[in-house]
């Protein structure tokens, strides 16, 4: 009696543990589902929107201008925000000050991304922290699921002309 029970906590424990490594890898390397919380990417995704980030194009260097990441803060390491990709290595970007009277030009350093929010009025983004290491990238958001009505895969950036 002890024996079998011996032997069947065993085998649970055992496809408990194999079943969250299988559940980890595929949340490290395909993707995760994400909450995403604050105004900063309005309209496209609002608070409580949960959306599907993919790892598989960061892994791959596949990130590229206009699509949404997921990254983490350069701020808090803890904290996860969700932005547009503006520029990568190399790019020529336009900063806008607040009133978007004044008018300055950078180049993304090697290695780094330019992010910005869609909402440009209520968004802390590369304008604020300037461009963000490549590596803080954790996934390209690719699908958003919820709410019901706005199912499926996200569109343009609605603000144009932030590249030069």
């Amino acid at each position: 009696m002890l024996h079998s029970l011996v032997g069947k906590s065993l085998g649970f424990i055992g496809y408990t543990i194999q079943y969250g490594c299988i559940a980890h890898c595929a949340f490290e390397y395909v993707g995760e589902f994400v909450t995403c919380s604050g105004p900063s990417m309005e309209p496209t995704i609002t608070n409580r929107d949960v959306v599907f980030s993919e790892r598989v194009s960061r892994h791959l260097y596949r990130i590229e201008k206009g699509d949404i990441v997921i990254a983490k803060s350069p701020f808090d390491p803890k904290m996860n925000i969700c932005k547009r990709v503006i520029g990568l290595e190399g790019d020529k970007v336009c900063i806008s000050g607040p009133s978007d009277s004044f008018k300055t030009h950078t180049y993304v350093p090697r290695g780094h991304v330019w992010l910005e929010g869609d909402n440009l009025q209520n968004s802390t983004d590369s304008r604020s922290y300037g461009s963000i290491p490549y590596a803080l990238i954790r996934g390209r958001v690719c699908l958003k699921l919820w709410p019901p009505h706005n199912v499926g895969l996200l569109n343009e950036s609605p603000n144009d002309g932030r590249i030069v």
